[in-house]
């Protein structure tokens, strides 16, 4: 049995990797990160070009923007910093089932996200951990996130060999079996991160490295600097005895932004949701799955909240699908305010695969048909695209839709035992309802019908049935309805149905028999 590997994905700016996933038109751009907003909020990431242009992380707003006058300052964003965290987990789970992401750290490496993941067995799929390695860092740069990828024995290396990479270009470092003390000996003892206090009196004894801080006595150790320095030798000594890694049951992803200036028009509106649709639609791409019906939140202006849901027909990867779905609610029912936020969460689904049947000519994929549905829901409104089914209520008129599936259709179908038999059909009779009903003459003795004169039928009564009555809504002024149904066969041989409305006191055809 082959010894546990890990690997270890770690962003080393993620507020700067954040800003430039949601903005990839900024790469190679002056920019810095700015904690809060005012002129004398600190800058807590720069980009290369910043740093060439003299800014540098601690400098106030007013010193960057002095270094360099074109410096764009954007303030730290919690919502895109915890998408960008959740879209490293996402990386990791495309190459492994089972991953962690590691807590926000503090000290020198506040600006870190990392995530670790099982990589045993991965030589299975890739050549060599060197490859592995390099496939994973591109993948995390595909979704905008440059990150190091380290592969170890144990989770404490790999996250160590991981902060040794420190550039966030997609440097890859593998640790072989057996090398982990040499490896971890001539590190600095900052890659630990430890505390100020702890730190410091380190620094005091001269303890600069891992080999060194491991050539103390453990009880002197401790006798001297507490409990906190011999956790900190364990880590320096690569030994763990952690649980494996867990496998997230979650498949449910979540993508936000803050806006910097209220939005109460739905033409920009839209503009942000395409990139919070797009950088969603990457992050399930990855993982091979799709996206689900969304749940999207608006964060609107005096504290108020704007939360719906939105249908999809068919698990999809389709952008353009989406984003007119989402248009289509919008403008349906505009938000009660400006919006300063948005949210957006699905769940993460497998694309379905058609079973084709044997005896009847394929129909549409999916995709397809929950693109052909989305487009229909947009022209004719969501509640007016679906499946019909029988109406709870005693209305002739009730129609009531549920959500269209095929596969429902087959499963009711096959349930039923496969609908009438063959013998059967040649005698039913199908009726062809007519809405609206068309507008008849009749002429009558008592209550049977002698004739009729319409755009439908004209002339005598052959044949009839009835009346039926059907009454109901007596208790409304505008649902009231009562009607007198009858099934005639007239001399033109047309079967129909007849139907007196009590109400508006008139004669309709409401029906066809073919």
């Amino acid at each position: 049995m082959s010894p546990p590997r890990t690997a270890c994905l770690c962003v080393p700016d993620l507020p700067l990797a954040a800003e430039l996933r949601a903005r990839p038109e900024w790469a190679g751009l002056p920019l810095a990160i700015a904690s809060a907003s005012g002129p004398r909020a600190e800058i807590v990431s720069v980009s290369d070009e910043a740093i060439r242009r003299g800014v540098r992380r601690g400098n106030t707003v007013t010193h960057a923007r002095a270094a360099c006058a074109v410096l764009k300052v954007r303030i730290a964003s919690p919502a895109l910093e915890r998408a960008a965290r959740e879209a490293l987990l996402d990386v990791a789970l495309s190459f492994s089932p089972r991953a962690v992401l590691l807590p926000p750290a503090s000290g020198a490496f506040a600006a870190e996200a990392a995530v670790l993941l099982d990589a045993s067995g991965i030589t299975a799929l890739f050549r060599s951990e060197p490859g592995f390695a390099t496939a994973l860092a591109e993948r995390a740069r595909r979704l905008g996130l440059p990150a190091n990828v380290a592969v170890a024995g144990s989770r404490s290396v790999a996250h160590l060999a991981a902060r040794k990479l420190s550039g966030g270009d997609g440097a890859t470092l593998v640790v072989a079996a057996g090398t982990e003390m040499e490896f971890l000996g001539p590190l600095p003892i900052d890659l630990l991160d430890p505390e100020d206090t702890l730190a410091a009196s380190l620094t005091r004894f001269g303890i600069r490295t891992l080999r060194e801080l491991l050539s103390l006595p453990p009880r002197a150790l401790s006798t001297r600097l507490g409990p906190r320095a011999l956790a900190l030798a364990a880590l320096a000594r690569g030994v763990s005895d952690d649980p494996p890694l867990p496998a997230p049951a979650r498949t449910r992803l979540v993508e936000a932004v803050d806006l910097d200036h209220a939005v109460d028009r739905l033409e920009p509106l839209l503009f942000v949701l395409q990139g919070l649709l797009s950088r969603l639609l990457d992050r399930l791409e990855v993982r091979h799955l799709a996206c689900g019906d969304l749940a999207v939140s608006l964060d609107l202006t005096g504290g108020g909240r704007d939360a719906r849901r939105i249908g999809v027909a068919a698990p999809t990867r389709d952008l353009r699908v989406l984003l007119r779905l989402v248009h289509t609610a919008l403008e349906t029912r505009a938000p009660a305010a400006a919006i300063e936020g948005l949210r957006i969460e699905t769940e993460g689904l497998s694309l379905r695969s058609d079973q084709l049947d044997l005896f009847r000519p394929p129909g549409p994929s999916q995709t397809e048909l929950g693109r052909v549905l989305a487009e229909l829901s947009s022209l004719c409104g969501e509640d007016r695209v679906g499946a019909p089914r029988v109406a709870d209520h005693h209305h002739p008129d009730a129609l009531a839709l549920e959500r269209f599936d095929p596969s429902g259709c087959e499963r009711k179908r096959a349930k039923d035992g496969g609908g009438a038999a063959a013998g059967d059909l040649t005698s039913t009779l199908a009726l062809r309802v007519l809405r609206p009903p068309v507008t008849a003459q009749v002429r009558r003795e008592g209550e049977r019908p002698r004739w009729i004169r319409s755009a439908i039928v004209n002339g005598p009564v052959v044949r009839w049935a009835g009346p039926w009555r059907t009454t109901g809504g007596w208790w409304s002024q505008e649902g009231r309805f009562a009607f007198d149904h009858y099934d005639v066969l007239t001399s033109d041989g047309t079967v129909s149905r007849l139907r007196y409305d009590h109400v508006a006191r008139a004669w309709q055809i409401d029906g066809v028999y073919d």
